[in-house]
């Protein structure tokens, strides 16, 4: 198979992943683990699996100082993600989440000298137009996030589009080096707000009784890690653009198995919002009228 189509495939194998998330930590929760605790269970676990296959993965933090910055967007998207999709509305806290590709714009002037074009800004205010539909509901006079799950997705999105052009940006480092910093950033930011939400009252203690819980914190570990391997294989490999456009297949995987479930809604609004959002991405790599598409 050809690296290119390798590298597709191992992004929808992860949008697949991480669509499905939502479903794994409100099953968590529903056992007495908020999802920040079960995110820092998860990395931990798939930490030490990772330093046992790759004992020497952690040298590359050193050699490569840029990884640190990738730690840090890569836990603050599970932060954001995990947390978002189990407390609010799956359908909308992944909508804007999918804001990602418009951030990619804005991020990947100053990280990959991709100069924004009067084309790619077009796209941008499309997509903003989709999130002030998503946004905008009939008791608010203004498009602006009403819930703690609508801001989590939004910070979840762009830690996301920062992690998807670092991982461009870092193509040249070691891939081991890379997945462990993205697992580090799983289990230590994750952990941080943790603890800092419990000091607030806005995270609550574990309550976990019995051992139900850690077959299922176990496989989802491996999913992640799976999940997780696949994006740091696809993004290095692809354009931050490609990357974003087919991670967008996660939009579609979360918002039906949502909706099928009954922990997501679709209205009219909503739809159309999510249309704006998905064309903009759509129309980013798209290629213009007779000219090759740079971004494939």
């Amino acid at each position: 198979m050809p690296a290119r189509a390798l590298a597709v495939a191992a992004l929808l194998f992860n949008a697949l992943v991480f669509g499905m998330l939502w479903w794994p930590f409100r099953a968590l929760q529903s056992q007495g683990l908020h999802p920040l605790w079960a995110t820092a269970i998860i990395y931990v676990i798939g930490l030490v699996g990772l330093l046992a296959l790759l004992p020497q993965a952690w040298r590359g933090l050193f050699r490569h100082p840029l990884l640190w910055l990738l730690v840090l967007a890569a836990g603050m998207t599970n932060v954001g993600f995990n947390w978002s999709v189990t407390v609010g509305d799956v359908v909308r806290a992944v909508l804007l989440f999918y804001l990602m590709p418009a951030w990619v714009v804005l991020l990947a002037w100053p990280l990959l000298g991709e100069r924004p074009t009067t084309a790619s800004l077009l796209r941008l205010v499309l997509a903003l137009g989709g999130v002030v539909l998503v946004l905008k509901t009939p008791g608010s006079p203004w498009p602006l996030p009403e819930s703690l799950a609508d801001w989590l997705a939004l910070m979840g999105g762009f830690c996301f589009a920062l992690t998807n052009v670092l991982l461009r940006k870092l193509n040249h480092t070691p891939e081991g080096a890379r997945m462990l910093a993205m697992f580090i950033g799983g289990a230590v930011m994750s952990s941080a707000v943790a603890t800092l939400g419990l000091q607030f009252g806005v995270v609550p203690a574990a309550t976990l009784t019995g051992t139900a819980w850690l077959g299922l914190a176990l496989a989802l570990s491996l999913a992640l890690l799976a999940g997780n391997l696949a994006l740091q294989f696809g993004a290095a490999r692809l354009s931050a653009s490609s990357t974003s456009i087919i991670m967008l297949s996660e939009v579609v995987v979360a918002s039906v198995s949502s909706v099928l479930l009954g922990t997501g809604s679709l209205s009219a609004q909503t739809l159309a919002g999510g249309a704006l959002i998905l064309l903009a991405s759509l129309l980013a790599v798209l290629p213009a009228k007779g000219l090759p598409n740079p971004a494939l």
